[in-house]
């Protein structure tokens, strides 16, 4: 993403093209490429550092399952903002942000453990403030926040696993 960025300022922001365009076949690359671009570094700041503290929190899965989930929610999230947003360019990481953070918090539903309880309830702490971003604002793409929250849960839901238990042996 810094690196999109560092490009997108030295081309005069021109990468703005590859954004996320609803309901256009043009639009439709934007779907991958819209979540590493932003419309200024403020922009790219206020995203990269719930992405590397959520990020982490979903890579306690492990690796496979970090990308699994990002995948789902750039995809889904992305499907999603397509069909259903303002016909304006959506770019940013905050959709896949808040697929992240819904995750985090649905895992814990899902998947029965005190860790991931615990990593819920630190996620919920500090991040609740995301709530704020469900709300239309003028600028404020509120639709990848609501896909990627969607797809998220989806996300937390499809690759649910019950925590293994171990099973005594059985004497013979």
């Amino acid at each position: 993403m810094c690196a999109v960025q560092v490009v997108n300022t030295l081309t005069g922001y021109s990468l703005g093209v590859f954004g996320l365009l609803p309901r256009t076949i043009v639009g439709l690359p934007g779907i991958v490429t819209s979540p590493f671009l932003h419309g200024s570094w403020l922009h790219l700041i206020g995203n990269l550092l719930p992405f590397g503290v959520l990020s982490l929190m979903v890579c306690s899965d492990g690796l496979r399952r970090y990308v699994a989930v990002s995948a789902t929610v750039i995809l889904v999230g992305g499907g999603l903002v397509w069909v259903f947003g303002r016909g304006a360019y959506h770019v940013g990481a905050s959709g896949w942000v808040f697929g992240l953070w819904v995750y985090v918090l649905a895992r814990a539903w899902f998947q029965h453990s005190w860790g991931n309880l615990f990593t819920a309830l630190v996620a919920l702490v500090f991040y609740s403030g995301m709530l704020y971003g469900f709300i239309p604002r003028y600028g404020v793409s509120f639709e990848s926040h609501i896909a990627g929250a969607l797809a998220g849960y989806w996300a937390a839901r499809t690759f649910a696993t019950a925590p293994r238990r171990v099973t005594p042996k059985k004497e013979s």
